[in-house]
């Protein structure tokens, strides 16, 4: 792998942001990986005078190039990852953690199975509507200033969790969860690369995607434990304590990054989150009244109604003068931002999306209680954990089409491994496919969000991270509805029999390991085509 020297295409004095910086030139060779911004860039976005910073093909940021020192050593260095890493363990616990604890609270508050539904689904569906437009506020207000309401919010909102007096309360708590860290999931990637450089940004990001597998780990796990040993309520108490101490480490370690706010896509803003929340009602309740259901059909017909207006607004809003759109349509012209776009959905759909079904059989098929099936289920998130631990740093060297695209390759692979289920099998049958898929998903998991900010101009970073994890809760909550009705379907309940549950999983599995194979195969495609829009390189 060869490097470039640094190149600084503007004057000294005419680039008051960065003149003491040395950006990388972009270049074709799509096996080179550099530093997605430089530092101080996104300290003022819109800076007079501080033009976007061009974009290479399909890479991502290097952690070693020559020009990208790492971030100085200095007492409490790794203070804003351990908060930024304490969020994201938080709101990503909480995707999870109440799975188990449903019939407890479908007792105790007397919730139907439609109501307990919501309890979940509510939750995924403000994370995956509101990220993007979170990012972009995150862009033009400031990270940090967004990330700690955020969380002083999704504070309040789990206290009010726990102290729900029925089902229909919970729901509209968990709701604001969901909004709470829809703002905060926004707002960590652009934290971390505001904050460190060099081989410490790549530490950095493999150590954050670490903490997400483990946060899934621990969801399963910790709702088990609580509700058995104590009651549903105290899966939302204990977080409180935890929740105080990271708003006040957050609010003293955590670098300000915009001094003023820029203009705000509000139309924009609007029609896409209204699009993305009426595209995921689609999903979720297609997998819970039928595809053909008047509701789910609704759900498609709004979400694409407004969708088609948002590319309006954003066409006119990149033709005003004074106006910076939410999301630059100009990304979809960069192979690589789609090439991550798509990485981000399938390894997520097809990584992800069965584990309810799967916990089901464990539960009705193979016989486990639920504490057990949480700890089958859990090597999974193990495999992701050790994965992006030990070699997520070194992942950055690589081509980010051998990482996202071959991650989503391992992803579907494991799918396959799954066949080997039969009518009489437990839960060791699933062990290979569990640590397949999770090895997969830990490939692609510390690389994205470098991947994600590196398809875009430094002022857009924060939207463009944003969008690749909206495109992972879009993949998961598309994955859980499809592949949740195909099993339904070929094993309807209430008591298949073991070889209609067979069926049923080999279906699930052939589609999920289809749809990751297929979608790595392409997102390699475009991870490996020059950006066709970046301009060249001029001489000073």
């Amino acid at each position: 792998m060869t490097s470039h020297p640094p190149m600084n295409p503007h004057p000294a004095g005419n680039h008051p942001t960065t003149a003491h910086q040395s950006p990388v030139p972009p270049t074709t060779d799509d096996t080179k990986i550099r530093t997605p911004v430089t530092p101080g860039t996104f300290a003022t976005p819109d800076a007079p005078g501080t033009p976007d910073a061009p974009d290479g093909p399909g890479t991502l940021g290097t952690p070693d190039e020559p020009g990208t020192p790492d971030t100085p050593s200095t007492p409490g260095k790794w203070l804003p990852l351990l908060a930024t890493c304490l969020g994201t363990f938080l709101l990503l616990v909480y995707a999870t953690i109440v799975t188990v604890a449903l019939p407890s609270i479908a007792a105790d508050l007397h919730a139907g199975f439609g109501p307990l539904q919501w309890v979940v689904d509510v939750y995924t569906l403000a994370l995956a509507g509101l990220l993007l437009g979170m990012g972009s506020l995150g862009d033009s207000l400031g990270r940090k200033r967004l990330y700690v309401r955020g969380l002083t919010a999704f504070t309040a909102a789990t206290l009010a969790c726990g102290l729900a007096p029925n089902v229909q309360v919970l729901i509209a708590a968990r709701a604001v969860q969901g909004v709470a860290g829809a703002a905060m999931f926004a707002t960590l990637l652009p934290l971390i690369g505001l904050t460190y450089t060099g081989r410490d940004r790549a530490k950095a990001f493999a150590i954050w995607g670490a903490v997400a597998g483990a946060a899934g780990c621990a969801g399963n796990i910790a709702g088990g434990i609580l509700t058995h040993f104590l009651s549903w309520q105290w899966i939302f108490y204990g977080a409180v304590p935890l929740c105080a101490a990271t708003i006040a480490l957050s609010a003293k370690v955590l670098a300000r990054d915009a001094t003023r706010p820029a203009h705000i896509d509000w139309p924009g803003i609007a029609t896409f989150t209204l699009a993305a929340l009426g595209i995921t009602f689609g999903f979720i309740r297609g997998g819970e009244a039928g595809w053909s259901a008047p509701s789910t059909l609704l759900g498609f017909l709004v979400g694409a109604a407004l969708l088609a207006a948002f590319l309006l607004v954003e066409r006119s809003a990149a033709r005003h003068p004074t106006h910076r759109p939410m999301l630059p349509l100009t990304l979809f012209r960069n192979p690589a931002f789609n090439g991550m776009l798509l990485a981000a959905c399938v390894y997520y759909l097809s990584g992800f999306g069965f584990l309810p079904v799967l916990s089901l059989w464990l539960q009705d098929g193979a016989g486990l209680s639920s504490l057990s099936t949480a700890f089958v289920i859990t090597a999974q998130p193990a495999a992701f954990f050790a994965t992006s631990a030990l070699v997520g740093s070194a992942l950055h060297r690589l081509p980010a089409r051998w990482t996202l695209g071959g991650g989503s390759l391992i992803v579907g692979l494991g799918n396959l491994a799954f066949l080997v289920t039969a009518p009489g099998s437990s839960w060791p049958a699933l062990l290979p496919g569990l640590v397949l898929t999770g090895v997969g998903a830990g490939l692609v998991s510390p690389v994205l969000p470098a991947t994600a900010m590196s398809s875009a101009p430094p002022s857009h970073a924060g939207v463009a991270a944003a969008a690749a994890n909206s495109a992972r809760q879009l993949g998961l909550a598309l994955g859980i509805a499809l592949l949740g009705t195909v099993f339904h379907q070929s094993a309807p309940p209430p008591a298949p029999s073991p070889t209609a549950y067979a069926h049923a999983l080999h279906t699930v599995f052939l589609l999920a390991a289809t749809l990751a194979l297929t979608g790595g195969l392409i997102s390699t495609h475009l991870l490996s085509r020059p950006n066709r829009t970046e301009p060249r390189p001029t001489a000073n």
